[in-house]
């Protein structure tokens, strides 16, 4: 429980007060979202307990570079690490949590001097990108946004994680989260079935 307290302070002292606010704001949509899910509460638990774990791991480590989301057991974390060595700590610590039925590792180890940081989005527009795409799904006919979750990394790309109950629902939800804009690039890990 103290590895929890402890991951939760490192995550809100990284965490610009804006972000914290917008947590706390939606917390209750997120539980009240969780609550009507198409899907089990104990598998909804078990989702809950790989994240724990993978907060567990950035406490351990001192960081908050990472960003994960859970469904049915399918992890899918984003971040980027300029220490490599913290990097593949991070990597191997994730990798040996137990129940992650599939990882979809999308971390980046991008040095101090890369070139590369000069094409980054900066963190308030990657928060403002995943936030716009997952509310391009609210309302959206014949896409039960619950079944969702998204993600945004510093280099444009937005991945959309979950369950659709129909090819033609996958495929909706799909062209939503890539009709944004600053969108270079959309990961799909949606399977399909009833």
């Amino acid at each position: 429980m103290r590895r929890f307290f402890f991951a939760f302070a490192v995550l809100l002292a990284a965490t610009p007060a804006s972000a914290q606010l917008l947590d706390v704001l939606t917390a209750p949509k997120t539980l009240l979202d969780r609550a009507i899910e198409a899907r089990s509460a104990g598998d909804i638990a078990k989702d809950n307990e790989i994240a724990l774990k993978v907060d567990g791991a950035m406490a351990d480590l001192g960081t908050a570079k990472a960003s994960t989301e859970v469904y049915e057991q399918r992890l899918l974390v984003t971040g980027i690490f300029d220490d490599k060595a913290l990097y593949d700590r991070f990597e191997r610590d994730v990798r040996a949590i137990k129940g992650v039925k599939t990882l979809y590792w999308h971390v980046a180890y991008v040095a101090k001097d890369d070139t590369r940081r000069k094409q980054m989005l900066d963190w308030a527009d990657t928060t403002a990108m995943e936030t716009k795409a997952q509310g391009r799904l609210l309302g959206t006919a014949g896409v039960a946004d619950v079944n969702f979750r998204t993600r945004a990394d510093s280099f444009g790309t937005v991945y959309l994680l979950g369950r659709a109950r129909s090819g033609e629902e996958a495929k909706k939800a799909l062209a939503r989260v890539k009709d944004g804009n600053g969108v270079r690039k959309v990961v799909s890990y949606v399977e399909t079935r009833p």
